[in-house]
């Protein structure tokens, strides 16, 4: 790093948008294609696991299922700060291409003869979680590298929006599974085998779909930069610890709560699946909301990083509150829906902060984020389980600690939010540096 008199110089941000409506689509559309394709395949897993294991209990493919889901996740906490490095040396776009391949070939290779044992659906599910680390955090690294920053936070909403898009379209896939499978067996059961099957097609099918998309359309990847353009590292390391710390803080709330509304129809016996999935879908809608919101009103830009993510903060702990000290239905929703906004601001604030560090670690950050994240989410549904066996509905309260803790923090150490928005103004510094 140069500098002048010992004071580091910082390079102003790029002004120039190098990326084109049609590269923004399919950037967005690889965002939705990964999404969808978890989504889709989740609800068919106990059914086909069924089958593939016919002597199992219904305790034993539960076990599976969730094991398969953190098999899932722990390919994403390994590939995602693994091909964010890879990303800050050889490029974001190289990186999201092969990404994409992995993605395909994982889903693929389900098909091929041999490779349905349960077993090879471990593996294979581990694979699409590490090729899918290269995909949603390497897409936000490419939008923020080549986005100006008047632009940036309308842009994440709209990633944000397409992820939670493409999980609520994963459900459809399966309708149009069942539909597919009717035609092929002719009038027969149609059995979750081939329904999970015909699923996997369809998903590697948007898989490559997207992945020749963005071949075609992808920016040309610029040469590393030079140390001028780079911030000072010990202020980056930290802002990147804090930012992975409070990721996984409210990921891990978000994980345990989302358990929560799952066990709802264990907790209370008046609660119907068709409820417990009202409530799924709202809590996905009202983030989604949240996102819109953000994107057309670009809020991101024009209020305090701080504000936002106060606000969001005090608005999920009320809504775990009413949770946890409410049974009415009425009061159910309500909790759910002030969480829902809450979590649904808190995260596309850190993701926005994240997009305004250097240029040259934009891929380490973006990879640590999704680790982090991967992480809270993976502690948050384990511990998350055991508290609400525990528990009961009280769990929702327990669920406020860490998000008081990390109030607390911030309070205490508000810089850790105010040198993200001076890294998102390098120019502002670099104009104190000069005078």
């Amino acid at each position: 790093m140069n500098s002048t008199a010992g004071v580091p110089v910082v390079a102003p941000s790029l002004e120039v948008d190098s990326l084109r409506p049609v590269q923004l689509t399919w950037l967005a559309a690889a965002v939705f294609v990964v999404s969808a394709g978890f989504g889709a395949l989740l609800p068919l897993l106990p059914g086909w696991l069924a089958q593939m294991l016919p002597g199992a209990t219904a305790l034993n493919i539960a076990r599976h299922v969730g094991f398969l889901s953190g098999i899932y996740t722990a390919g994403v906490l390994v590939g995602a700060p693994l091909w964010g490095l890879i990303a800050d040396r050889v490029g974001v776009g190289h990186v999201l291409i092969v990404g994409l391949v992995g993605y395909v070939a994982s889903l693929i290779l389900v098909l091929v003869p041999g490779f349905d044992t349960i077993y090879a659906i471990y593996a294979l599910r581990a694979m699409t979680g590490f090729f899918v680390a290269a995909v949603i955090p390497v897409v936000s690294a490419l939008v923020a590298e080549y986005t100006p920053e008047v632009k940036r936070a309308r842009r994440f909403a709209w990633l944000g929006a397409m992820s939670l898009l493409g999980f609520l379209f994963g459900p459809g896939l399966n309708a149009i599974a069942g539909w597919s499978g009717a035609l092929v067996v002719g009038g027969g059961i149609v059995t979750a085998a081939l329904s999970a099957r015909i699923v996997i097609v369809m998903s590697a099918l948007l898989g490559a779909a997207a992945m020749l998309g963005l071949a075609r359309t992808l920016p040309e990847i610029r040469g590393p930069m030079s140390d001028t353009q780079t911030v000072s590292a010990d202020r980056g390391n930290a802002r990147f610890a804090a930012l992975c710390w409070l990721s996984g803080a409210v990921t891990f709330v978000l994980a345990g709560f989302e358990l929560g509304i799952v066990l709802q129809g264990q907790e209370h016996a008046d609660v119907s699946t068709r409820q417990v999935a009202m409530m799924f879908a709202e809590c996905s809608l009202v983030m989604l909301g949240v996102n819109a919101m953000l994107f057309f009103t670009a809020l991101l830009e024009k209020a305090a990083a701080s504000k936002l993510m106060g606000g969001g903060l005090i608005l999920a702990i009320v809504g775990l509150a009413v949770l946890a000290g409410h049974r009415s239905e009425t009061w159910v929703y309500f909790g759910i829906g002030l969480t829902s906004a809450g979590t649904g601001l808190v995260l596309p604030v850190i993701a926005y902060l994240a997009a305004g560090t250097s240029p040259q670690r934009l891929g380490t950050t973006m990879g640590g984020l999704a680790a982090a994240a991967g992480l809270g989410q993976t502690l948050g549904s384990a511990i998350g389980g055991w508290l609400f066996g525990a528990a009961g509905q009280w769990a929702f309260g327990w669920l406020i600690l860490p998000l008081i803790a990390v109030v607390l923090v911030l309070l205490a150490r508000p810089e850790f939010l105010h040198e993200n928005v001076k890294a998102q103004h390098p120019e502002h510094e670099h104009a104190a540096v000069a005078s």
